[in-house]
Parts: structure tokens; C-alpha cells; sequence
């Protein structure tokens, strides 16, 4: 029997958060929106996604109200993504589901390292604070080069920007 195409005949919550966030190139588009990328361009060359794919992807995190579209440029028109309130309240999601693949999918170490900038000190697995114990939101970690990093595998433009440290959802390039 073929699976089902979507989850409208659910009555669960998570059915329908998987509906709209289960599809792995909308969670890379998520996390990298909280790396600070924001234009199509740098998406594109970063996830070596399929334009089409990003476009819907796009499009429907858009509609969600995930992210948010601004006007960056209107000679040629283009336009940059940034998350709203609404997708920075993923923080919770996304940063659990980074620990966990640390732990268990990194042979070589952590890839990446967040730190509470306040205090200069890496998160716990919670995403707490190692200093002052508060749980920090994204717009106030640094992310940066784990010991086991493995940038140098590609050359594109957001993977250069994130081999040194950088505030979350500031503009990455």
C-alpha cells in the first residue's frame, strides 16, 4: 500500500508540523536561515538545491509564516528571507535535533559549536547557558567551527562565512 502525500486526515498536531517542516531541504533552509543566510542565491549555492525545490520551499515556509520576505533590490527585483517569530520558535526544535546529531552521528566531534555570547560560553545539550544557566535565545548565540568541522569539503560562499564564529540570525554575508 502506498503511503499517503499528506496528513490532512490527522488529528494530531504533530502530523501537521510534519506536513509543513518534515521535507529535509525545508529543515537546511531553516537552519540556514538561522546561520544568517537570507537571499536565494546564497541558498541555492549552499544546499545545492534544485531551483524549483527552493522555490516551493521557499514560497511555503513564506506562506507558514515561518519566514518573512523583504525587497532587497528592485533593479532587477530580489528579495531576502528572514525568519519570523513564528520560525525563530524553532530555536527549540532545531538546536536539540543538532545536539543529537553531534552526539550520535559525528564521528569526528562536534561540526559546530553554539555559545551564549553574552557570557563567551558554549551551550549545554539544552541549549542553557554553561555560565549564567538562562536559556539563550538564537539572536543572542554564536555559532562557530566545531574540532570536528569539515568545511573545507566545499568552497561556496555561506560555508566560507561559517568557518569563523557568527551571531545567529545576523546576515551571513
Amino acid at each position: 500500500m502506498a503511503l499517503g502525500k499528506n496528513y490532512e486526515r490527522q488529528d494530531c498536531s504533530f502530523a501537521r508540523a510534519l506536513e509543513l517542516l518534515g521535507e529535509r531541504w525545508t529543515l537546511l533552509l531553516v537552519r540556514d536561515a538561522f546561520y544568517g543566510v537570507r537571499r536565494y542565491a546564497d541558498f541555492l549555492a549552499h544546499l545545492d538545491i534544485p531551483r524549483a525545490v527552493l522555490a516551493e520551499r521557499l514560497r511555503t515556509l513564506t506562506e507558514a509564516g515561518v519566514l518573512s520576505r523583504h525587497r532587497y533590490s528592485d533593479s532587477p527585483p530580489r528579495d531576502e528571507y528572514l525568519l519570523t517569530d513564528r520560525g525563530r520558535e524553532l530555536w527549540s526544535v532545531f538546536y536539540p535535533l543538532v545536539q543529537w546529531g553531534e552526539r550520535h552521528l559525528s564521528t569526528a566531534g562536534p561540526r559546530r559549536l553554539f555559545a551564549h555570547a553574552a557570557c563567551d560560553e558554549l551551550l549545554d545539550p539544552t541549549g542553557a547557558c554553561r555560565r549564567c544557566g538562562r536559556l539563550a535565545p538564537p539572536e543572542e548565540v554564536e555559532v562557530r567551527p566545531g574540532p570536528g568541522d569539515q568545511s573545507d569539503l566545499r568552497d561556496d560562499p555561506v560555508t566560507e562565512a561559517l568557518r569563523r564564529p557568527h551571531r545567529l540570525l545576523e546576515p551571513l554575508l
